[in-house]
């Protein structure tokens, strides 16, 4: 048995509760993936993409929905270093990848050296966006997990001062036609790294060049590891903390919330209340 075919077979057999399965409920649940569906599966190169990409490999060659996939990196300015790492690693995980170079680092570099991350992730997206269109793909797959969701879910709160999630899917605001899904919403992100030291493979971790000069003060990064380390605290007086999060964005009282906003349009709890 080939290397890759023993890692195709880790998800279905020793992961399937914890991986596998819980794909296939996001994915029936949220409605995904639909018959003939162009699906352009984005990979940084990090092991959500990966694992996000052999998964939705399993669905096309065994599932019942007929669909199409196209597994696509965007190299915004890599090292060659990481570029080869992530060539290798397609090439050992039997992945036929479609690999394209822009110049977004450069151009960062250029206009927002200082504070890089917001400028990068907005020119990420559209440079996906309209790769994805170039290609006639109709939903774009990205690797965020149950964890992502989580830490999202409190970035609002304590940062925005605001209620909201990181959504299973979404229409483009720009792009009309596209839908943007993310397949690993139900897995956790523990499990993704057991499964990868069981099958003893490693991935980038991050291959920004900027990093190393962003602000511990001012970038989401950081903000994001804090609360990734709270959600670790609290899982110790609460193993289910992090469930109840998510299932409390499932089950949102609305009898209870002093205003909510949709579409940009604000209601306030006193607007119905006035009228009984």
């Amino acid at each position: 048995m080939e290397k890759y075919q023993e890692i195709e077979r880790s998800i279905i057999k020793k992961y399937r509760k914890e991986i596998w399965s819980r794909f296939i409920k996001a994915v029936r649940d949220y409605q995904l993936i639909k018959e003939n569906d162009r699906i352009m599966v984005c990979i940084s190169g990090g092991k959500d993409s990966f694992l996000l990409a052999k998964c939705i490999q399993e669905l096309q060659r065994h599932g019942k929905t007929k669909f199409e996939a196209f597994y696509v990196v965007m190299d915004p300015g890599y090292s060659d270093y990481n570029r080869n790492f992530i060539l290798n690693n397609a090439k050992l995980l039997n992945i036929d990848i479609d690999i394209f170079k822009s110049d977004i680092f450069s151009v960062v570099d250029n206009l927002a050296s200082k504070s890089p991350c917001y400028l990068c992730a907005r020119m990420r997206r559209g440079c996906l966006y309209n790769r994805a269109k170039e290609l006639g793909c109709n939903k774009i797959a990205l690797g965020h997990h149950f964890d992502d969701v989580i830490e999202t879910t409190l970035l609002s709160i304590f940062y925005s001062s605001e209620v909201k999630t990181m959504m299973p899917k979404l229409h483009s605001d720009n792009f009309a036609g596209i839908e943007l899904i993310r397949p690993l919403y139900l897995i956790k992100e523990e499990d993704i790294i057991s499964w990868s030291k069981f099958n003893n493979l490693s991935f980038i971790n991050c291959a920004c060049r900027f990093t190393e000069n962003c602000s511990i003060n001012s970038d989401n990064n950081s903000k994001r590891e804090e609360i990734k380390n709270l959600i670790k605290e609290l899982r110790k007086i609460n193993k289910n903390i992090d469930y109840n999060i998510f299932k409390a964005l499932d089950n949102v009282n609305l009898n209870c919330v002093l205003g909510t906003k949709k579409a940009g349009v604000y209601k306030s709890f006193l607007d119905e209340y006035n009228e009984l």
